[in-house]
C-alpha cells in the first residue's frame, strides 16, 4: 500500500510502501518518543523516498548516537528517522501520514532499550 506524508509545514514530503493493514507499529515509551508522540512504522530502505525536504532536515542525536533523529528546520516536526534499532529501515511517524492506516499496535520499552531490542530480534 503505497502512503504519503511530511511534516506540518510541508516542506518535507515522502512516498512509501507499507505491508497490508494492519500495519505493524511500534508505540516507544523513551523519553524522545514519549514527549514528540512519535509512533513507529519502519520502512525499509528501498520502499522509502523523500520527495522534498532534503535541505530543510536538521538532525539530533543523543544518548548512543547510534540513531539519528531528523526533523524539518522549518516547523520542527520529525515525521521520519533513522532508527538505531532498524539500521536498514526508515522509522515513518505514523502521525505525520496525510491518511490514516489501520494499526497493529505493540509496545516497545524504549526506556529499557538493550531487553526490548533482544525480545523484538526474538520475534522475528
Amino acid at each position: 500500500m503505497k502512503v504519503t506524508g511530511g511534516c506540518h509545514c510541508g516542506d518535507v514530503r515522502f512516498e512509501a510502501e507499507l505491508p497490508a493493514e494492519p500495519v505493524p507499529a511500534l508505540n516507544c515509551n523513551c523519553s524522545v518518543c514519549r514527549m514528540t508522540g512519535f509512533l513507529h512504522i519502519m520502512v525499509p530502505h528501498d520502499q522509502f523516498e523523500l520527495l522534498t525536504g532534503r535541505d530543510a532536515l536538521v538532525s539530533y542525536r543523543f544518548g548512543t548516537g547510534a540513531a539519528e533523529h531528523l526533523f524539518c528546520g522549518c516547523c520542527g516536526v520529525k515525521s521520519f528517522y533513522q532508527p538505531r534499532s532498524h539500521p536498514d529501515a526508515w522509522s515513518v511517524n505514523a502521525n505525520c501520514l496525510d491518511q490514516p492506516v489501520d494499526l497493529d499496535i505493540e509496545q516497545f520499552d524504549g526506556q529499557n532499550w538493550e531487553a526490548a531490542k533482544a525480545d523484538l530480534d526474538a520475534q522475528d
